[in-house]
């Protein structure tokens, strides 16, 4: 199982092995990197934790944990959880300020302890088989161990094909789960409860405080700090756009080193930032990486993507973090900040004025002049003016206001249409699933009282960012290659203070981020801190239909081939196929098609055409953490 996920520690081994709990830990080094070893025990070796992840404000929990008593044997931040768990139990949670996934295994109560971080960012998968707990970074290591068989769950690739990737603790695979964010769970006894320990709420006041931007310059600092505790130097992710600008700025100020930043580039401009991410470079004196991206490349490492991923994808987008990721860490960088948190905190995306302007226009709905407004949001809609009235009519009809996700409607419909390619079997087994509406059964008691940009920062929060950009585009883009991500706008302390703001402090009409762009006038250059938002894309089909195209393509979607897998049906398949090889799907609805289908026939072949096989453990890397000290 170690082995299995291997990459996301390749600097160490280690493993318990009791009569009842076998723990095992792949190390990724990055503090006390002499002492920090897992499986680690608290002093007399009875209560232990495997965990993934960083708790930041590790050495002030350790001066408390001190004053009552408890003795430290490293100057890592896992041993702060084990003292916390024998002081404060299961309330140690709320203390901790990081991004993390970790199990404690009680020997006194013979009873394991599981947790996830505030907004997901470490994940935890888990299954249940023959009354045994069976838990892991990532699903491939379940796999590897032998008890858990991979089988796919019609339920989950519908979520998949709705919202981006399945919603936790559902996963694409039957009988897997995910612990959600948030959540904690306990097992004892062949139990397993769970529960929530931090929940995603909106206290919007009605005026902006006065000493607004000093809280806001304070907290920012704060945790771009916190983030830089490392034993090893901390580099950047630099997108070019604010968010990264203001991480990577920070950064450099608060680094003893020189601050390595790094980049992706694409030849083809619709997509390149290169002109912005060189201008901030030049301003930080970083030294600067550029990952130069070709269509032929994402085609090239789709597979690899797909194996670290674990689930269909509805865009390439991965593919370039991947080769970005093992740029850093091919010139010695294993943590980067990045900028992911920033737009669902201060409503950057389009989709907050999107909604703006559809409530805007539905309160008029024989006006004119108003869709017009869709236009200015997407100026490329008025290339076509056909295209355009077809646009804003889809926006204008894509649900009521009065439904709870009327924000995300046109993203959840468009992407829907991905299931116009189901095969007739695929759709019988979904017989009765409305994803949809267990979105709506889920919410919060409180959020129809919420403001409609509040009610889509939440949605933003809880269908895309964390199961989608925080982990396939994130946690598993980066730690293929061993390099951690670390995101100081997903500090809980600046995720409150965003959530209690008036909506008009970040989205002022239709300008975004409002009150980030004020305080960030002396932070980031200003033709940055005025640019618009753009969002990160990748190419898409033509990254799989170039003469020099990989064989797998072809050779997945043959007819033979999809119906073997299943889900999508061959002949409509062979219609999209024709038209991307022509070059004419060129839409979003058709993009989005052909890498959903591509992906899922990658990722039956990894996970269920076969056996998964993991590596057997080198044994010279093998640490024994079962000592007389660990048992006492």
């Amino acid at each position: 199982m170690a082995a299995a996920i291997r990459h996301r520690g390749p600097d160490g081994f280690g493993f318990f092995a009791g009569a009842r709990c076998g723990l095992a830990h792949t190390r990724l080094s990055i503090i006390d990197i002499a002492g920090g070893a897992q499986p680690l025990a608290n002093e007399d070796g009875q209560v232990l934790v495997v965990y993934n992840g960083e708790v930041y404000n590790y050495r002030e929990l350790r001066r408390d944990l001190e004053s009552h008593g408890h003795r430290f044997r490293t100057h890592c931040d896992t041993e702060v959880l084990v003292h916390g768990y024998e002081q404060w139990g299961e309330a140690m949670l709320h203390r901790l300020n990081g991004q993390f996934a970790f199990v404690i295994y009680d020997r006194r109560t013979d009873s394991l302890f599981l947790a996830r971080d505030r907004f997901g960012v470490r994940p935890l998968f888990y299954a249940v088989r023959g009354g045994d707990l069976y838990f892991a970074s990532e699903v491939k290591a379940l796999f590897a161990g032998g008890a858990v068989e991979a089988a796919p769950d019609p339920r989950g690739l519908d979520e998949v094909f709705t919202f981006w990737a399945s919603r936790a603790p559902r996963t694409p695979f039957l009988g897997v789960e995910a612990l959600p964010p948030g959540c904690c769970a306990h097992w004892r006894n062949g139990q397993l409860r769970t529960s929530r320990w931090y929940e995603l709420r909106y206290a919007e006041t009605a005026k902006e405080s006065a000493d607004a931007l000093e809280q806001l310059d304070r907290l920012m600092r704060s945790s771009v700090q916190l983030r830089m505790r490392a034993d090893v130097p901390v580099g950047g992710y630099l997108s070019g756009g604010l968010d990264s600008s203001i991480a990577c700025s920070l950064a450099a100020a608060a680094s003893p080193h020189e601050l390595r930043t790094f980049s992706v580039a694409f030849d083809d401009a619709q997509f390149d930032e290169s002109a912005f991410q060189q201008l901030v470079a030049r301003e930080l004196a970083s030294r600067h990486l550029v990952q130069t991206i070709e269509p032929r490349d994402i085609a090239r490492v789709f597979p690899d993507v797909i194996r670290h991923t674990e689930t269909p994808l509805v865009r390439t987008g991965p593919a370039p973090l991947l080769l970005l990721s093992r740029l850093a860490r091919d010139n010695g960088i294993k943590v980067v900040l990045t900028g992911e948190g920033s737009d669902e905190l201060f409503l950057g995306y389009d989709l907050f004025k999107e909604t703006v302007v559809r409530l805007f226009c539905l309160r008029q709905p024989e006006s004119k002049w108003r869709p017009r407004l869709f236009r200015r949001l997407y100026p490329y809609l008025a290339d076509n003016a056909r295209g355009g009235e077809l646009w804003s009519a889809f926006f204008l009809n894509a649900g009521s206001p009065q439904d709870p996700l009327f924000s995300h409607l046109p993203r959840f419909l468009l992407t829907s249409r991905i299931k116009d390619f189901y095969s007739a079997d695929f759709r019988a087994a979904l017989a009765g699933a409305d994803p949809l509406q267990e979105l709506r059964d889920t919410l919060p008691a409180e959020f129809a009282g919420w403001s409609p940009q509040h009610r889509a920062a939440y949605l933003e929060m809880t269908t895309l960012l964390e199961p989608y950009l925080l982990s396939s585009q994130g946690d598993r883009m980066a730690l293929a290659n061993g390099v951690e991500g670390r995101f100081p706008f997903l500090d809980h302390r600046l995720f409150e203070f965003a959530a209690a703001l008036p909506t008009s402090s970040k989205l002022r009409g239709l300008e975004e981020k409002d009150i980030l762009r004020r305080w960030s006038a002396d932070v980031v250059p200003p033709s940055v801190r005025r640019r618009a938002k753009q969002p990160y894309r990748a190419p898409d089909v033509p990254a799989f239909f170039a003469p020099d195209r990989p064989e797998y393509v072809d050779e997945l979607l043959e007819p033979a081939q999809l119906r073997a897998t299943g889900v999508f049906e061959p002949g409509a398949v062979a219609g999209l196929v024709k038209r991307c090889r022509a070059g004419r799907a060129t839409g979003v609805r058709e993009s989005q098609a052909l890498v959903a289908i591509l992906s899922t026939q990658l990722w039956h072949q990894e996970f269920h055409s076969h056996a998964p096989s993991a590596p057997r453990m080198v044994r010279a890397d093998v640490e024994l953490h079962e000592t007389a000290e660990v048992q006492r």
